[in-house]
């Protein structure tokens, strides 16, 4: 069965369409309401025509009384029959706004009043009292259509401004109900179309941030869950990718182990070579101690080298995490040694921790982010310099009284704490330093200052990934031409 799935460009088509439809009635309504209202002023026009007319004959009528000129008879006759045009012709407008009554008053007024003229015409050679009752008749009759008019045109311009007050009144209200309609269309098109973006905007920082996390955008829209999908995979190749870069700075890595190693396994195979011999030209003689003192030599030595290629498959061994307890002075001895073929005789790396300190790590992860702390040193120092490495155990209690020396520094990441003892380790260069700048950034992935081909970039965020995989925090200070110092700081809760 066909399923029904919506889309963004089909929720704004609607918004859009619903708007443009109550538009187009909004319009539409108007429209009717000014053809009301056009319809309502022609016909004003007509009832103030028919007043004046009113107005004309009477003022004629009163010429005619006065000085009984034919002329003013004449045109008081023609505007009466004009007011009759104007009425018959506007019978229907009339009935909307006058009576029964009025209307039929006006006709028959309007008819004796005509015919009360033309007697009275006839009987202009007559003085007499009949004519005198015949000139109030008429001006009693013209007086009562005067009126009438009045009132009908009074009462047309009342319901025109009626009218023109609710068409104002309908289209303001209008108005106010389209900009309500429209803010509840965009509240809604917001939380249907807009939230899923901004998840996916929030999402996005997340992931700048250097953290793949899968996307989960709440949304039944087509386009989202497309490019949601899509993103997903993306980040899932990222990912693999990114595996696959870290693989390769440990080969890295693995390469300046093996360079260090190679120089550490020198001297115990030279020892044993050289006991060796010895042996074989004094195989006959009868020295049995120093026979011996050269074999207990050779086991030293052997052990030692055993020790050393130990050390280093437990490095390059591909296993899974898991943490324990460790000597923090001996683990960094042991990362020293390997790195120590390529420490240039100007540089020397002093180690000031006590035995007692341990760490509650995974020890090859560790071990990776001590070697890459120390090469970065290492690379740094131009000249005569030092590194210095030391260790101090922070009691939570003691934090809790005064924030400690991390959190004066300029960047830090993962989980300080306050709340549980630690072990704050310092590693501290005289090297180069970074610019002020640049210490936000040092830590995402495939940032690097180093020219092209000399450099990945992951460095610093493999270190940032092992220390915060520890369930710990790396912070950074650092001054150009004096040095850069790392503060690492590990829980040492079991």
């Amino acid at each position: 069965m066909f399923k029904y799935q919506a889309s963004i460009r089909q929720k704004i088509t609607f918004g859009y369409y619903s708007i443009l439809a109550i538009i187009i009635g909004l319009s539409v309504f108007t429209l009717i309401e000014l053809r009301s209202i056009e319809k309502k002023i022609i016909f004003g026009e007509a009832i103030s025509e028919f007043f004046d007319t009113t107005l004309e004959f009477r003022r004629f009528e009163k010429n005619y009384f006065l000085y009984n000129q034919n002329q003013d008879y004449y045109e008081t006759i023609e505007f009466t029959k004009k007011a009759q045009e104007i009425l018959e012709k506007n019978i229907e407008g009339f009935k909307t706004i006058a009576s029964v009554e009025q209307i039929s008053s006006l006709k028959d007024n309007l008819k004796i009043y005509k015919e009360s003229m033309k007697k009275y015409a006839d009987t202009s050679k007559i003085h007499s009292i009949q004519r005198t009752l015949l000139e109030g008749k008429i001006r009693k009759i013209g007086k009562e259509i005067t009126m009438i008019a009045e009132d009908i045109s009074k009462t047309e311009r009342r319901h025109l401004q009626i009218m023109l007050y609710n068409s104002q009144s309908i289209l303001i209200l209008s108005i106010m109900s389209l900009s309500l309609l429209g803010i509840a269309i965009g509240q809604v098109l917001s939380k249907m179309v807009v939230r899923p973006l901004k998840q996916l905007e929030n999402s996005m920082e997340i992931i700048a941030d250097g953290k793949f996390e899968s996307l989960q955008i709440r949304s039944k829209d087509r386009e989202i869950v497309s490019l949601t999908n899509a993103f997903n995979k993306m980040l899932r190749e990222l990912e693999l990718r990114q595996r696959h870069l870290v693989q390769s700075e440990k080969l890295k890595s693995l390469g300046t182990l093996l360079s260090g190693v190679a120089h550490e396994l020198n001297n115990p195979l030279s020892n044993i070579s050289t006991s060796t011999e010895i042996l074989k030209e004094e195989i006959n003689e009868n020295d049995i101690e120093h026979k011996k003192e050269l074999l207990a030599q050779i086991e030293e030595q052997t052990d030692r080298a055993r020790n050393i290629v130990r050390s280093l498959l437990e490095f390059s061994r591909d296993k899974k995490f898991k943490k324990e307890r460790i000597p923090l002075k001996i683990l960094l001895e042991e990362t020293i040694r390997f790195v120590k073929g390529q420490v240039p005789t100007r540089v020397s790396i002093n180690i000031d921790i006590s035995d007692d300190i341990y760490v509650i790590a995974d020890k090859q992860r560790i071990q990776q982010a001590f070697l890459n702390l120390i090469k970065n040193a290492i690379e740094s120092i131009t000249d005569d310099g030092t590194i210095s490495i030391k260790a101090q155990k922070q009691r939570a209690i003691d934090k809790i009284k005064a924030e400690t020396e991390i959190y004066n520094y300029l960047k830090y990441r993962g989980k300080c704490t306050l709340e549980e003892d630690t072990v704050d380790i310092e590693i501290k260069d005289t090297g180069a330093g970074i610019p002020n700048e640049l210490l936000p950034k040092i830590f995402d992935p495939f940032f690097t200052t180093k020219d092209v081909g000399k450099g990945s970039g992951l460095g610093l965020f493999i270190v940032h990934e092992i220390i915060e995989e520890h369930d710990g925090c790396i912070a950074v200070d650092s001054k150009v031409g004096k040095g850069t110092k790392f503060l690492i700081r590990l829980p040492i809760k079991e």
